[in-house]
């Protein structure tokens, strides 16, 4: 999820982590199990003059596949499905106008599953896990194309040149 957000001007940050659980400071490990009820999550720090919270939405509609209520394309589990995690009041409504229009687009034939919640407690991932699409660019491209995630964002957005 890293690279499609950093790559994007105005976007200041991006890390890794987790949120929504019950355990205070979650390991990659622990996580990963899914008894902590954390998810895998990024927060972004962004420049709201130079982009606009709508278009990080639009961003991350196109890198998951909002329809997968048990994880996504290879990884399965709760701390895999997706979320928007708001802010603010206006964040909410934000993200709550980005599903309806998606869903009522009807580029999906399965309901948009994707949650809109509060947010949390975020913490940062270990180090390794930072930037590791750069770290390790071989493995990353393996694995997104291995996955199915690849293939699912090129056949969906195809015909949208916009963000992806």
């Amino acid at each position: 999820m890293e690279p499609p957000f950093s790559e994007q001007a105005g976007v200041l940050s991006v890390l890794p982590g987790y949120t929504g659980g019950h355990v205070d400071n979650p390991s990659y490990e622990a996580v990963i199990t899914g008894k902590t009820g954390h998810l895998e999550a990024i927060q972004i720090t962004f420049d709201d003059t130079r982009v606009s919270y709508n278009t990080l939405l639009a961003i991350f509609w196109k890198q998951i596949d909002p329809t997968d209520d048990g994880g996504q394309f290879a990884d399965r589990g709760d701390q895999y499905k997706t979320a928007i995690f708001y802010h603010s009041q206006e964040q909410k409504n934000a993200a709550i106008q980005s599903k309806q229009r998606l869903d009522t687009s009807k580029k999906f034939k399965k309901p948009i599953v994707t949650a809109i919640k509060e947010a949390s407690i975020f913490f940062i991932a270990e180090e390794y896990h930072q930037k590791f699409y750069k770290k390790n660019p071989e493995y990353y491209q393996r694995y997104k194309v291995g996955s199915g995630r690849d293939a699912f964002i090129q056949n969906v957005w195809k015909s949208d040149k916009t963000q992806e």
